[in-house]
């Protein structure tokens, strides 16, 4: 495994990641190898990162044909992650070769040259999450996973893998395609963000834009409430002209399922921007960055 580094410096000089540097640098854009392809992704520290430490980490997956630098701008989670004070990455799925060079990830059924190339996105993440423990002050019982729409589904197929190295996750307009049985070795907390006018990926399941087909929301819910041994069934706690909150809970080791289903907005991260000229426009009735935070800080992993 071979990393590079670019690093984009606050000032001029050099540092150390673990101590206090001369000159504190607290964005990087680097290159990891794995598997034989150079992977990019973009990271950035906190505030306070040089005079405090174990940080938690966010992995923050862009959907299918983003890319680092869009998804941070119409997320806003780096505004969320500096003002929360934990680490977030924005890794970046692999460049298809076609005239549009898409990136996406392989989900399992989703999403076009990841999947149909097989490209072991579950492996990169993984050496990503080793990496920057090794490198940053990052607790590794707190590291979790976002995405939107293909970056949520990989999410799905995280915790499913990789439950070892994920304490939660949570996605936004998506539904999970994996492809083998999900039998993670330990509960992982769910939460759930979609739109019921999403016509990307239906929530109710079905033929999306793209022609593929996706599984209900409720259905891979339902599952996970299986996975995780809720004795509680799916629990409606708001249900208005905003959205709609069901709650799995009474699950194994404390771990929940939340779906929050807003009636407005679109195929969007809810609270930010629109993905691009002809993107949906996002919730407003919920904030996709106060949701997660909220909900990641209540887990870690055993």
């Amino acid at each position: 495994m071979t990393i590079v580094l670019f690093t984009i410096f606050s000032f001029t000089g050099c540092r150390r990641r673990d101590s206090i540097p001369i000159d504190n640098v607290f964005r990087f854009k680097e290159i990891l190898t794995v598997d034989g392809l150079q992977r990019t992704y973009t990271l950035n520290l906190p505030p306070t990162y040089y005079t405090s430490s174990d940080f938690s980490l966010v992995i923050a997956m862009h959907g299918g044909g983003g890319n680092a630098d869009q998804f941070e701008t119409t997320s806003k989670l780096t505004d969320k992650a500096n003002t929360a004070g934990f680490i977030v990455v924005y890794p970046e799925g692999v460049q298809s070769d076609g005239l549009l060079k898409a990136r996406t990830w392989n989900a399992g059924g989703c999403c076009d040259y990841a999947r149909d190339h097989n490209i072991d996105d579950v492996n990169f993440i993984r050496q990503l999450i080793n990496h920057l423990i090794s490198t940053y002050k990052i607790n590794p019982k707190r590291v979790y996973a976002t995405g939107h729409s293909n970056g949520g589904m990989l999410s799905y197929r995280l915790a499913c893998e990789m439950p070892e190295k994920i304490a939660a996750i949570a996605t936004s307009s998506c539904t999970m395609v994996v492809k083998q049985p999900c039998n993670p070795s330990r509960p992982v907390p769910v939460l759930h963000m979609h739109s019921v006018k999403d016509e990307h990926v239906p929530y109710k399941g079905g033929v999306g834009i793209s022609n593929a087909y996706f599984p209900p929301v409720d259905s891979v819910l339902n599952v996970w409430s299986a996975i995780n041994a809720c004795s509680n069934p799916a629990q409606v706690l708001v249900n208005d002209n905003r959205y709609k909150y069901t709650k799995w809970s009474d699950c194994e080791d404390n771990a929940t399922i939340q779906y929050y289903l807003t009636q407005d907005g679109g195929h969007g991260w809810p609270g930010g921007l629109p993905g691009g000229p002809n993107s949906d426009t996002p919730s407003t009735v919920i904030n996709a960055n106060d949701l997660l935070w909220d909900f990641f800080q209540q887990y870690q992993l055993p």
